[in-house]
């Protein structure tokens, strides 16, 4: 349930049809309230989920990665750990302020000792992390800034972790996401992805009500077959240790981006001028990834 769309604005109470990304204001995520529902212990579906992406890292050297993506990294630092070994450099883009002021000071003054656990579960799947998760996460650069600011084909693998299916209520524009994510990486790279299974609109805490489109393995195979080769779903069984979002359980899921576009994967290239403050540098959008 983290967040990697646009801004947003405001939206009539009298119009009709489904509340999309931009109807939600992700500057006022609740990350203290987050952080305390679903990251302040590891969790049966944390587990999972590592379990599952320390798989796929692991099948690279160490280092033969040069610049991979963490799309809607929201104050989740899991899956910035498992990138650590693989990856020489990781663009956690995030377009919530408040998310990017939690990563930027994890990253300044390390992070929080409840993230131990998470590393140490990393690190026995993966023996090519850093010693020190301080280490692991100096090769995160945070990057503010939305899916519409990324340049197709720049990486060798992206990262998605609960986000298309947690930010809209529209399913063309959960596809959309999904198909820009697929972009993000050059033909050939590698794309790993965890989605809450059918979750309804939800809360965190007692906050508004955020946006989320219901999804089961179904409609991610609808959205990513065409888009993709080599892919895989699996699911992980609702986890009763969790908040009642209204979920039935974890879809992840793994692919590879074809060498050779399909006509269903043909978009329009992402050009336009990054939107992160004067500060807060965009993602570069000089070419492809060599890594």
């Amino acid at each position: 349930m983290d967040t990697a769309g646009a801004p947003a604005r405001r939206r009539s109470p009298d119009r009709p049809g489904p509340r999309r990304n931009r109807d939600a204001d992700w500057n006022a995520w609740p990350v203290a309230d987050y952080l305390a529902e679903n990251y302040r212990r590891l969790h049966p579906c944390d587990i999972g989920v590592i379990r599952h992406h320390a798989a796929v890292y692991r099948s690279y050297a160490p280092g033969s990665l040069s610049r991979t993506l963490e799309l809607g990294a929201g104050p989740n630092l899991y899956p910035l750990m498992l990138a650590g070994a693989a990856c020489r450099r990781v663009d956690a883009l995030e377009p919530s302020a408040a998310s990017v002021r939690y990563l930027r000071r994890q990253l300044a003054a390390g992070p929080d000792d409840s993230w131990q656990p998470f590393y140490a579960l990393c690190r026995s799947l993966d023996p090519a992390l850093p010693e020190s998760v301080t280490e692991a996460l100096g090769r995160v650069r945070v990057v503010r800034g939305t899916a519409e600011d990324l340049a197709e084909g720049t990486y060798a693998l992206a990262s998605m972790n609960f986000v298309a299916e947690s930010i809209t209520e529209d399913f063309d524009e959960f596809s959309a996401l999904c198909a820009v994510f697929v972009r993000a990486v050059r033909p050939g790279g590698r794309l790993v992805a965890s989605f809450m299974e059918r979750m309804p609109s939800y809360r965190i805490g007692t906050g508004p009500l955020w946006p989320a489109c219901p999804v089961d393995g179904a409609a991610l195979r609808a959205v990513f077959a065409p888009r993709t080769t080599d892919l895989r779903i699996e699911r992980l069984a609702k986890d009763r240790t969790l908040p009642e979002y209204g979920d039935t359980g974890v879809l992840l899921l793994s692919a590879v981006r074809p060498e050779q576009a399909g006509p269903d994967e043909v978009g329009p290239q992402q050009v336009g001028p990054d939107q992160a403050g004067p500060d807060e540098a965009g993602p570069d959008q000089a070419g492809p990834d060599q890594g």
